[in-house]
């Protein structure tokens, strides 16, 4: 599938940098959809999100620097040329998949 350009509000929020505002929506209980959104050169950096579906998504280029995105879904997402250091991601998702997805562009998958 395809990385979309969402119309959903929250999506909006982080492809215009409003970080903070996503973050404070996030808590206050509104729950964004996520999956295969196109974050291509999007700067999520201060991102704080839990339990949210990113699979399929597109990061190619995108800052994600310092990210916690443990707890979310990263299967069949792409980080190709992602900034990434500092970021977690999920035990699930071994090194060698997120090597090959920075590196090659292969969208990830969790056990192998």
């Amino acid at each position: 599938m395809k990385p979309k350009l969402s119309n959903d509000p929250m999506y909006q929020l982080l492809r215009e940098g409003k970080i903070t505002e996503f973050n404070a929506r996030f808590d206050g209980g509104e729950k964004p959809e996520l999956s295969n959104c196109d974050f291509r050169s999007v700067d999520l950096r201060g991102l704080e999100v839990t339990d949210v579906d990113f699979r399929g998504s597109y990061f190619r280029q995108a800052d994600l620097r310092g990210l916690d995105l443990s707890e979310c879904n990263l299967e069949g997402a792409s980080i190709h040329g992602a900034q990434i250091s500092g970021m977690l991601f999920s035990k699930e998702l071994s090194a060698q998949e997120i090597l090959l997805s920075h590196q090659q562009g292969t969208r990830m998958r969790y056990g192998v």
